[in-house]
């Protein structure tokens, strides 16, 4: 479509997108600033926030209700990004510029575009005749493990805060998706014995080793494929597991002493991961850690989990999909999607959830990252008639 028949939303939306995408909240980095921002911006409608720290005080999470009483859904949202270091932009990727009916800027599309969209809706929000209120929530470290919305979650349940549902914003071209797997990454170290390579048998090959661990996950992953009984809403319908870093060795005549692994899982939710860690963890006790100290006592294996996403199921069927689906006036069928969210962690707190949001996850984590306006103003018209819906009971 030509950028000049583009349907645009309003300015107010772009202007707070231009802003949210201004502050470099990389996950390595403090997410201050923007939450400050975001306080403020609230205070001058006489909104009060909640703020929830990381233990180093570097990050917050926010959380604010529009409006009395109980219930009510979330819009919930990430502010940190994925890093641009060493992808090749045609623009400053924290400078927000329009080109061809597109907004480009890191966190345009994951996921700052829904967060201004709803930022900008707040005076509607505040003037909507609602019997329930609504809530926006800010969380920090999504990127590296929804590290940050646990605390939260923790403190609406120590105040005594029940919302009755909650929208993720993430990008699903504004519609309704009612499952992802559980993600989950392990670290594996593997010590042996360093020898030269000429005495090779008297050393313990850590890269050997760790090789063997590597397998193990392969087949068991080749297993799940035949085996395991598949859900077809999936891209890929069966559970996953996959290594995808290895380090190890400093010469070819030298046999290792250390190397490392990681690898991760994608579960279904008939699967449990915990069962197929464990059957690898067996595999290393019973097996690998008994050859290797026949040569040297002390050589040995440690795994320990990174990071868990857990997985969440929505029924089709359920009273909140119905309603994202009416509010997005879509008549596709509920999704599923391979990336992970804090749609789970809502759903383990007591908090059904649905993930429903502006542009593409094929837009993001990628150099030009963008949101096509058009995506912004569907959300606008979304959240417009949310505003004056009430949800039914869940």
């Amino acid at each position: 479509m030509p950028a000049e028949m583009t349907r645009r939303p309003d300015a107010a939306t772009i202007d707070i997108l231009r802003t949210l995408v201004g502050f470099p909240t990389v996950s390595r980095d403090s997410n201050l600033d923007l939450i400050g921002w975001v306080y403020d911006y609230l205070a001058g409608f006489g909104i009060e926030s909640r703020l929830t720290y990381s233990a180093d005080r570097r990050k917050a999470n926010l959380f604010a209700s529009i409006g009395a009483g109980d219930g009510g859904i979330v819009l919930s949202g990430h502010t940190d990004v994925v890093p641009v270091d060493g992808q090749n932009w045609t623009s400053d990727p924290f400078t927000l510029s329009e080109r061809d009916g597109l907004l480009y800027g890191r966190g345009t599309c994951d996921m700052k575009g829904f967060l201004a969209a709803a930022l900008a809706r707040v005076p509607s929000f505040i003037q909507a005749p609602r019997a329930q209120p609504l809530h926006l929530a800010l969380s920090f470290d999504e990127e590296v493990g929804c590290l940050g919305i646990p605390h939260l979650l923790a403190d609406l349940q120590q105040a005594g805060i029940r919302p009755a549902a909650c929208i993720v914003g993430e990008p699903t071209s504004m519609r309704a998706v009612v499952g992802h797997k559980e993600g989950s990454v392990y670290n594996v170290e593997v010590e042996g014995l360093e020898v030269h390579s000429s005495l090779a048998p008297q050393g313990v090959n850590a890269i050997e080793y760790a090789a063997r661990i590597v397998m193990k996950v392969w087949e068991m992953g080749q297993r799940l494929k035949q085996t395991e009984r598949w859900h077809e809403g999936y891209e890929v319908p069966y559970t996953t597991l996959q290594t995808g870093v290895i380090q190890g060795g400093h010469a070819a005549n030298i046999v290792p002493r250390s190397c490392t692994l990681r690898f991760d899982i994608r579960a279904l939710p008939w699967t449990d991961s915990n069962e197929l860690v464990a059957e690898i963890q067996a595999y290393i006790d019973n097996v690998l850690v008994p050859e290797m100290r026949l040569v040297h006592p002390g050589a040995g294996i440690r795994m320990t989990r990174k990071g868990r996403v857990p997985g969440f199921a929505l029924d089709v069927d359920a009273p909140l999909t119905r309603h994202v689906q009416r509010l997005a006036r879509s008549n596709a069928a509920p999704a599923y999607v391979t990336f992970g969210s804090e749609a789970g962690l809502f759903q383990q707190a007591g908090i059904p959830a649905v993930i429903c949001g502006p542009g593409s996850i094929s837009q993001a984590h990628k150099p030009d990252e963008y949101v096509a306006l058009e995506q912004l103003a569907l959300c606008e018209d979304f959240l417009d008639r949310l505003a004056v819906t009430a949800l039914a009971a869940v």
